[in-house]
């Protein structure tokens, strides 16, 4: 049986459990062990799961890092989370530069499948971590307590807080392995496709959860539509998550392209991080069926809610109703707790998953918790039979294909430009990736700048997927004699419209 299939790459189950004793092995001897942390700067491939089990078989904390990241991101990352190694795709290694790292850095050589798929250039020189794998002795020692994966999410302070969790107890594994059971719909021999990138939370987890229940993970180096399908089709695909884009795309697909391959393999289509427009999601259920589920769930949460297809017909729009082990309540700006069909502010709590801490931020830990739950901003409400339902999402955040955008952090990019007096950044509408990233500047007295100069002096400084598509200058932006900026009015027009996603 198949553990890890990368295009004709295929790793069975002896190969699998050597690969991933042997890289436990590597990082055991250079002296890597529990309290430390291993960051990885990897797109999908084979090296991003077994690295991942490797370093948890010592007892290492490990953090993904969003590879999109402007090298000063990475190095935020990299410092704020204290990783004691580095290892990464050399073409991702190769703009940051080994002075700006300071730390231990290890590349592994960016496949061809994946080179291929973005065009990427071939790069000279030995990749540095296979040696070490090589030369490693297999680490045969018992498993160690680990933490569970640090994953970085930005807050409204425009800085990326990582999220952290202590090792899990035996009954914590179980019970934490049960709740995304209940949510990915995992079984032994499961059969789960990894489009998605692997360093967001619900790909990771799905993808990590595949290998640990001993079902077989099929990694595409990125989405693409068509080759989705041909990968359901030939590797008889059980599970995969995906995100609303996604969905875009397959609808997108010619008919006679969708019926050249045979999906009936599939049993749990799993959607989730941004809202689904109905329109899509009704779509995406006439076409699969029962297969189609979708869920309410964080970083910080871990999953909360769970809907079927049958109960999102029956009331669209619903997030469902709380997995076992979950707590819901809907707070006003008083904190009183509110009744059915009244709409306040989200809090929740998975009793399955151990408390969490922002990594070295106690203080906006406990500003986002009351009463033992803890709250992302979401505003929503439960109906009379405990359904919830989501209104405006987080506060002024962006989600763009499935990916959380802060405008505080674009904001914090734009003020170290010295053409820039003012900015503001927020989400408008776009058919294809939900919302776009649209940005109003006011420009200092005399400054000239235009919208791709503009852009050009961002990229350095933040991901390219932030760059706002969108920019508007403007001669004064709307602030209250406070000073507190009036995003509101510059949002609604578009939102109103519908319009406004065309790159300016």
């Amino acid at each position: 049986m198949d553990r890890l299939v990368f295009g004709a790459q295929r790793i069975g189950e002896q190969a699998f459990q050597d690969q991933v004793a042997r890289h436990a092995g590597a990082l055991d001897a250079l002296g890597l062990g529990p309290g430390d942390t291993l960051a990885l700067l990897l797109r999908n491939d084979p090296h991003f799961p077994i690295l991942s089990l490797a370093a948890a078989r010592l007892g290492l904390a490990v953090v993904p890092i969003n590879w999109h990241f402007a090298p000063a991101e990475v190095d935020y990352v990299l410092r704020d989370c204290g990783a004691a190694a580095l290892i990464g795709h050399q073409d991702l290694l190769a703009p940051l530069g080994t002075d700006t790292i300071g730390l231990r850095t290890f590349s592994v050589a960016t496949p061809d499948l994946l080179r291929h798929a973005y065009r990427l250039p071939e790069l000279t020189g030995p990749a540095t971590w296979p040696a070490l794998v090589t030369a490693a002795q297999p680490f045969d020692g018992p498993p160690r307590p680990a933490p569970q994966t640090m994953l970085y999410t930005s807050g409204t302070t425009g800085k990326p807080k990582g999220v952290r969790r202590p090792a899990l107890t035996p009954e914590q594994q179980k019970q934490v392995a049960s709740a995304m059971g209940y949510v990915f719909g995992g079984r032994p021999g499961m059969v789960t496709l990894a489009a998605a990138p692997m360093y967001h939370g619900a790909p990771n987890a799905m993808a990590l959860f595949t290998l640990r229940s001993g079902g077989t993970l099929v990694i595409a180096p990125r989405f693409d539509a068509e080759e989705t399908l041909r990968l359901i089709h030939e590797h008889r695909i059980t599970h995969a998550f995906m995100v609303p884009t996604m969905f875009v795309r397959l609808l997108g697909l010619p008919q006679a392209v969708r019926r050249r391959y045979s999906l009936t393999s599939l049993e749990w289509v799993v959607h989730g991080a941004a809202p689904c427009p109905p329109e899509v999601k009704r779509a995406m259920v006439e076409w699969l069926g029962d297969r189609v589920y979708d869920y309410y769930g964080a970083t910080e949460l871990g999953p909360i809610t769970r809907v079927s297809a049958a109960e999102w017909m029956a009331r669209p729009g619903t997030l469902g109703r709380p997995v076992p082990g979950a707590t819901i309540r809907i707070y006003d700006d008083q904190g009183r707790a509110l009744g059915p069909n009244q709409p306040g502010e989200i809090y929740a709590r998975n009793e399955h998953y151990p408390a969490f801490t922002y990594h070295g931020l106690p203080g906006q830990t406990a500003d986002v918790g009351r009463e033992g739950l803890t709250t992302c901003g979401d505003i929503g409400w439960l109906d009379e039979h405990g359904f919830l339902f989501l209104g405006d999402r987080k506060r002024d955040m962006v989600i763009s294909g499935g990916v959380n955008i802060y405008p505080a952090e674009i904001e914090a990019a734009l003020a170290t430009l010295p053409q820039v007096a003012d900015s503001a950044v927020f989400g408008i509408p776009d058919p294809q990736f939900g919302e776009a990233v649209c940005a109003h500047v006011q420009l200092k007295p005399g400054e000239q700048l235009g919208a791709e100069q503009l852009r050009q002096a961002l990229r350095p400084l933040i991901a390219g997927y932030k760059i706002p598509r969108v920019i508007e200058f403007t001669e004064r932006l709307p602030r209250e004699e406070s000073g507190k900026l009036m995003k509101r009015k510059l949002r609604e027009p578009y939102w109103r419209t519908g319009a406004g996603a065309t790159p300016s």
